[in-house]
């Protein structure tokens, strides 16, 4: 038996992917009173933590939508970092001067991030928002494009004034538009896991560097009544470790860094590789890709999510002056905005070559070259996906808030909660 074939009214914009970026410029939209659909191909949200860094610019952006203070208290604020060598603290790093409003990271698990993100679009445009529709064909027309979608067992023909592509790095509306998307996989491969904090770092951020590769921790928020966490990434070389356990994880953490992190409380692991794509163009016609579908950076630091918020921000308005019959420079969207990316995924390569296992003369290179950036003012000036300064791979990292109370690793000597 066939679909059933549904025609519905023609719509403003058609937001084709309802993870973080979609939502965003859904709210954005709905704000600004123009028709808005979010399609999204998953059933239920992701239970993953996935990418847990919101920068700055994306909390300034947000306010123009009052997601601001939810994510504030839903979240952690990381003001101060801790740079590790093989045996001594190589010291620390504030972000005070960051932003004058928000001198920290904050950190959220994706997940509640979208929730948040989902609540708000639903205040702003009741039913705009549609779980489980996929994107089967997309053909552009001068004035509206024509969408075919399956949702829960119905066919839609939708027509939008403009669609948009925030359906991440395996886009359908990239495919359906025939757009190259030319890159490359890195040699770089690294191990991830969500544990209860049991060190003594508290709400530091922590960036070990290491002969066999970096460790970094992140604290993260406590979610419905649970304790708060802690997420680990190491370097595991150039081998994706194949069906990996907690164990081999927390192995890494206590060798390299001294530190004790419980295997059996392991709320999440996942091995992944780092890929870097970035498309010619972002705009064709009357459709726009954005974040994931426009390029992708390193996840380490949070970047695409970061600059897929910044995408919207900057679409949004264009977006609305298209629709009202005004002239729109897509040409300086495109160009502005994936120099962003550009700026990002050559931060991302540093970050990465930083972090790469190193002899016993680069290993001493590079404690030197550290512990002179950070001694230097210029980090506190820096941001990521805006500077190519050598020490952006520990601004790229989430950082602190109170004393750590811990003087460095020591080799020999696991450092293990009481």
């Amino acid at each position: 038996m066939g679909l059933q074939t549904v025609t519905e009214p023609v719509l403003d914009v058609l937001i084709v992917g309802g993870g973080p970026v979609g939502l965003f410029l859904g709210c954005l939209l709905a704000q600004r009173g123009l028709g808005v659909r979010v399609l999204e191909r998953r059933e239920r949200p992701g239970q993953h933590s996935r990418a847990i860094g919101i920068h700055p610019p994306a909390l300034k952006a947000f306010r123009a939508v009052g997601l601001t203070a939810p994510l504030l208290s839903a979240g952690l604020p990381i003001t101060r970092g801790l740079v590790t060598g093989e045996a001594a603290p190589l010291g620390e790093l504030g972000f005070g001067a960051a932003s004058a409003d928000f001198p920290f990271i904050l950190s959220l698990p994706q997940r509640e991030t979208e929730a948040v993100l989902r609540r708000r679009l639903a205040e702003l445009a009741p039913g705009s928002f549609r779980a489980g529709a996929e994107v089967l064909t997309l053909r552009q027309e001068n004035d509206c494009v024509h969408v075919t979608v399956r949702d829960n067992g119905r066919r839609l023909e939708l027509r939008a004034r403009h669609v948009i592509g925030a359906d991440g790095w395996r886009s359908a509306v990239r495919e359906a538009l025939g757009q190259p998307f030319p890159g490359q996989l890195y040699p770089d491969k690294y191990l991830m896991g969500d544990f209860p904090d049991t060190t003594p770092l508290g709400q530091a951020a922590l960036v070990s560097l290491t002969g066999e590769g970096v460790v970094e921790s992140f604290p993260l928020p406590g979610q419905n009544g649970a304790e708060p966490g802690r997420r680990w990434v190491a370097h595991t070389g150039k081998r994706l470790l194949d069906a990996p356990s907690a164990r081999d994880l927390t192995t890494l953490i206590e060798r390299r860094t001294g530190l004790h992190v419980p295997a059996a409380e392991c709320r999440m692991l996942s091995a992944f590789e780092v890929r870097r794509h970035r498309v010619a163009c972002m705009v064709r016609g009357r459709t726009v890709l954005i974040g994931d579908a426009a390029h992708v950076v390193s996840p380490i630091g949070g970047q695409g999510m970061n600059l897929g918020w910044l995408d919207a921000a900057a679409l949004a308005p264009l977006l609305q002056q298209s629709l009202e019959g005004r002239r729109v420079d897509w040409r300086h969207f495109e160009r502005t905005r994936l120099r962003s990316a550009a700026i990002a995924g050559h931060q991302a390569e540093l970050n990465m070559a930083a972090g790469r296992p190193a002899g016993v003369w680069g290993q001493r290179w590079r404690e030197q070259l550290i512990r002179r950036v950070l001694r230097s003012p210029r980090p506190s000036r820096c941001w990521p996906g805006r500077s190519r300064c050598a020490g952006c791979r520990v601004l790229a990292m989430a950082t602190l808030r109170g004393d750590s109370g811990w003087s460095g690793p020591r080799r020999g000597a696991p450092c293990r909660a009481s």
